[in-house]
């Protein structure tokens, strides 16, 4: 099943990606000790882990939510035919993800919000597609909403030198200026209410715009976290950053904090990136956390 209903917000899971990303944890998450992941394994493989060549496997997902009458895709994944120099990994795909979106009944044209969590280049590359040589919106009709720290931050003209560096290179230019330039985008600050069930808020440290959404409706809660976390690890190792993270107190400072709320409040905490179930309820576990159940979301098959 990749659909499920919290309270009154239908969210589906659309696949892009899942593997290997090229990195081994030691790399991935240079913090981590490595006998976390040696006590794991048994669990951590294969969904987060392919431990026969020790490398680190991530999904590359979109959250699709239906709320209010409207439909909201959470990220955006990589996208197809960008060229991503320093990133070969994600570089000129071709991937069914619109298909993928399809299957779930949604057109580009249907999409009310796009929200990219923050600017990295796994998480903003369908905002447009190619059109002969030319980018443009993918979600004509949409309203994309991205935080105004990123965008500040991510801009050329501004002249930042971020840590992922070249690593994020052309992503501005062909997935996020293009919706700028066509009026599509509201970039918000501090925190954004979207309707009744969903709250975007500032959870800054893995960039200085990252975000996480909120979901409350009814009894039920969920987070939506972007790359807050990547892997499991992180949530036995709330300490634990990945090599991105722009700040690393200060995302150990967020991670903490979310973690905490969702323990508190029986909240599912979603990331972009986990494989497996997608999703985990988690519980405090003396000064960490663990997890304590997955949501039902099935593991990739290969199929939509």
């Amino acid at each position: 099943m990749n659909h499920i209903t919290l309270g009154n917000v239908d969210i589906t899971r659309i696949w892009e990606y899942f593997g290997p990303v090229g990195m081994t944890p030691d790399t991935f998450f240079p913090e981590s000790p490595k006998e976390v992941w040696d006590q794991n394994t048994s669990w951590l493989d294969p969904h987060f882990l392919d431990a026969r060549n020790n490398v680190v496997n991530s999904a590359i997902q979109t959250w699709l939510l239906r709320s209010d009458g409207r439909t909201i895709l959470v990220d955006t994944g990589v996208g197809n035919h960008k060229e991503r120099p320093y990133a070969p990994v994600w570089s000129h795909l071709k991937t069914d993800f619109l298909s993928n979106l399809a299957r779930a009944g949604v057109t580009p044209e249907d999409v009310d919000i796009v929200i990219n969590t923050h600017l990295h280049i796994d998480h903003v590359g369908w905002n447009t597609y190619l059109d002969d040589r030319t980018w443009v919106p993918t979600f004509p009709n949409a309203t994309y909403l991205m935080p105004k720290d990123d965008f500040d931050y991510w801009n050329p003209a501004n002249g930042h030198e971020p840590l992922l560096g070249r690593g994020n290179q052309n992503v501005f230019e062909d997935s996020v200026a293009p919706v700028h330039q066509a009026g599509l985008t509201q970039l918000w600050e501090h925190g954004h209410r979207i309707d009744g069930s969903l709250r975007l808020d500032a959870a800054p440290g893995h960039t200085p715009g990252s975000s996480v959404l909120t979901l409350t409706s009814g009894t039920d809660r969920a987070v939506f976290v972007g790359d807050m976390l990547h892997n499991p690890v992180q949530i036995l190792e709330p300490d634990t950053n990945s090599c991105f993270c722009e700040d690393p107190a200060g995302a150990r400072v967020t991670r903490r904090k979310v973690l905490g709320w969702a323990a508190d409040n029986n909240a599912l905490v979603i990331p972009a990136h986990l494989g497996g179930h997608g999703a985990a309820e988690v519980i405090r576990e003396g000064d960490s956390f663990a997890v304590k159940g997955w949501a039902p979301f099935a593991p990739y098959s290969g199929q939509a």
